[in-house]
């Protein structure tokens, strides 16, 4: 995929997705610590589970999801306890660099967890029998297809019809929904900002 971080308004998105069944997937094997010297966000996408897509020899490992032609889409779906392990936004650039919009688990770290919402990544928490009947449908049909609705904060499998609702702060869902990060969130309601200012009454001294 490698793509820019998308800022799009995030209303519903329906995907196929990408299978990771594994649990406790830290965020050295999402992008490894060689690959940290970059500053921008940009470029982390092409080394996305790096050691995972490709042998030592820099071969590609036609067995890992990634590279497997029958799984595509911009929903991910991954075991229990994603992100874990250091703290490094890398991880979260990486997600957003490749294309990915969605990440579902039953449990994500929870710095991890606020640096997807900040890279306009939504992390999407289920249930561990909602997870499990994802990953043996997707086993069985990877034409399989996700909905997720942040308004309604909504997933549903659209094969079995199955819904969970899902948690999300108000105020990142606010940003999603508006496609703004949180300086350009507060530089939009400027002119609230300055109305307020004005009619403020601070107390004399």
């Amino acid at each position: 995929m490698n793509q820019l971080i998308m800022k799009e308004k995030f209303t519903t998105i329906t995907s196929t997705c990408v299978p990771l069944p594994m649990e406790n997937i830290d965020t050295d094997q999402i992008i490894p610590a060689r690959f940290l010297k970059a500053t921008s966000r940009e470029g982390f996408g092409e080394n996305l589970f790096r050691d995972w897509r490709y042998d030592r020899e820099g071969n590609r490992i036609d067995s890992f999801a990634l590279n497997d032609p029958r799984y595509s889409g911009c929903i991910l779906v991954a075991g229990k306890n994603f992100g874990c392990g250091s703290s490094r936004e890398h991880a979260a650039w990486a997600i957003a660099d490749y294309g990915f919009r969605v990440v579902v688990s039953s449990y994500f770290a929870d710095i991890h967890k606020n640096n997807e919402l900040n890279n306009f990544v939504l992390p999407v928490v289920t249930s561990e029998t909602f997870l499990s009947e994802l990953f043996a449908g997707i086993d069985a049909d990877p034409s399989l297809q996700v909905c997720v609705d942040i308004e309604r904060q909504t997933v549903t499998n659209l094969s079995t019809g199955r819904c969970e609702r899902f948690e999300i702060d108000p105020y990142k869902k606010r940003c999603l929904q508006e496609g703004l990060d949180d300086i350009e969130l507060m530089l939009s309601r400027k002119s609230d900002i300055e109305t307020f200012e004005a009619n403020r009454r601070y107390p004399v001294l």
